[in-house]
């Protein structure tokens, strides 16, 4: 396990999320989209190389993260939920023709994305020994 290169992936989840709620304040909503499925994608790989559980692509992220916290209950099934959402909206603003969100589509996930984030930074850095309240 890379204490250092854990941390660093939760910092950008960090980032992602800020970088998403400054996007949405400015109206772009395919780019908060964008960055609110990698807070969560970042959070999520931290999680899994804490866990020493290798992956190779964003589904791998998604199937191990199901697999060992979502269908073990670590943590409960909206953060699974929440992941998954996030991943097939995102690939939609990135990757279908002629696609555009809303500020309607990205709102509901804003507090969501940061919920998941939180939620594995707490249980990583409990992990590790740290008070998280930040």
């Amino acid at each position: 396990m890379n204490e250092e290169y854990i941390r660093y992936r939760l910092e950008k989840a960090r980032e992602s999320l800020r970088d998403a709620n400054h996007l949405f304040n400015l109206g772009s909503w395919n780019a908060s989209m964008n960055r609110l499925y990698y807070a969560g994608f970042y959070a999520v790989s931290a999680l899994l190389i804490f866990k020493e559980i290798n992956v190779k692509t964003h589904d791998g992220v998604k199937n191990q993260f199901n697999l060992h916290f979502i269908k073990t209950q670590v943590f409960a099934a909206e953060y699974g939920e929440i992941f998954s959402n996030l991943m097939n909206l995102r690939q939609k603003g990135d990757y279908a023709d002629l696609y555009d969100f809303y500020r309607e589509d990205i709102e509901p996930f804003l507090e969501p994305a940061e919920n998941l984030v939180n939620k594995i930074s707490k249980y990583i850095l409990g992990q590790f020994g740290v008070d998280n309240r930040s």
